[in-house]
């Protein structure tokens, strides 16, 4: 997907449920796959006037949102039928392993059915994602 300012809108929504440690470390994750797979996404580096390099940081807003599991499962299933949008789901069985081989293992041996989506990163069309998180609070 390429990222385009004027017509998409990303969010994350956590488990309202969720320590603020696991919430951290979910909406990191999501936040790091964004990066690596929509086009676009991040801006270039900028510097400060004494040419301080900063690297290039996301170019709209990216409103962390609280859900609970449930509601993060029905906008998960909504937006598996939606054309053109990124969904990064993350789940407690994510949470739960130490190494990428042990999540890749346990992963390939569950079914989606009984993952508890912890979090889920969506980027679509802005007036789909608003619709879609338009009712959810900040997380806090």
């Amino acid at each position: 997907m390429k990222y385009d300012a004027a017509e998409h809108k990303c969010a994350i929504i956590v488990d309202g449920e969720l320590p603020v440690g696991l919430a951290a470390n979910a909406v990191s994750v999501i936040g790091i796959s964004f990066g690596r797979e929509i086009e676009g996404i991040v801006g270039p580096d900028r510097y400060s006037k004494d040419e301080i390099r900063y690297p290039g940081v996301i170019y709209s807003p990216l409103p962390v949102l609280s859900a609970d599991a449930q509601s993060i499962s029905a906008i998960h299933q909504k937006c598996l039928e939606e054309p053109g949008v990124y969904l990064m789901p993350f789940s407690d069985l994510a949470q739960s392993c130490k190494t990428y081989d042990e999540y890749t293992e346990k992963l390939s041996n569950t079914d989606n059915e009984r993952l508890k989506l912890v979090a889920l990163g969506l980027v679509g069309p802005r007036k789909l994602i608003n619709k879609l998180t338009g009712n959810l609070v900040l997380f806090r």
